[in-house]
């Protein structure tokens, strides 16, 4: 009866060393291939250059934002190496006119690392003369293909345009660069009319880049892709506005 116990828990040791061993080959494996994809994607981002076509790097950039959304970025061009790389010359392949909100940290929520997004922000993403300036130079000098404007749930410059109060300082110039985007026969308290207004906004500043000799110029040539877009503070998600 001994010898038999024995043998039992010999068998037993034996049966969870195995088990054991093949549950540590399944993570190696596991994490060899979460791995591999990794490497994978990176090279994917790597490729695209200045001969990628706009739409290639607009639905890369989506994808990025679609890495952010389901939790599992790949963080590119965030090292010290990315640093040395661009230190003496930038090349981004997106320019982006967003809100100054600290809630959207633009490189975070696509993605994307240092040299990567040309970005200009102010309260409102609005195109003011300043702004379209600096996106001509991010498109035409440095060679961004794509322009986006990304408004933003809760966007406060939009509420406070809507509830048309007096505001002290330079902030009534905000606001007023933000008013024609409001539909006044249809105005109200509504927040389906808030998100309406919101992404209202965002296609009107989309208008003045287009009054821009020089982004239109690309525009027309098949060089640039000018799109607004609308950032969810509640899931992440960027989605593209389309022209009304």
């Amino acid at each position: 009866m001994k010898n038999d116990s024995k043998i039992a828990r010999r068998k037993l040791l034996k049966l969870g060393a195995v088990a054991l061993g093949t549950g540590i080959a399944s993570k190696v494996i596991d994490a060899s291939a979460k791995k591999a994809q990794a490497k994978e994607t990176l090279i994917a981002l790597q490729k695209l250059d200045q001969n990628s076509t706009p739409d290639e790097i607009l639905e890369e950039l989506i994808a990025g934002n679609k890495r952010f959304v389901e939790n599992r970025p790949e963080t590119p061009n965030q090292d010290d190496r990315r640093l040395r790389e661009v230190s003496t010359g930038q090349k981004p392949l997106v320019s982006i006119l967003g809100c100054a909100d600290s809630r959207v940290p633009i490189e975070i929520i696509f993605d994307r690392g240092i040299g990567d997004l040309f970005v200009v922000r102010n309260a409102g993403n609005i195109a003011t003369p300043e702004e379209i300036g600096s996106l001509e130079y991010g498109t035409v000098i440095l060679g961004s293909k794509v322009l986006m404007v990304l408004g933003h749930e809760n966007c406060g410059a939009v509420k406070a345009a809507l509830e048309g109060k007096p505001l002290p300082g330079q902030m009534g110039s905000i606001v007023a660069a933000i008013q024609p985007a409001i539909n006044r026969a249809n105005k109200n308290d509504s927040e389906e009319f808030y998100l309406e207004t919101i992404k209202k906004n965002v296609l009107l500043q989309v208008e003045k880049l287009y009054s821009s000799p020089l982004l239109y110029n690309l525009v027309t040539e098949g060089k640039l892709k000018i799109v607004g877009a609308y950032y969810s503070l509640n899931t992440g998600e960027v989605i593209i506005i389309d022209q009304e």
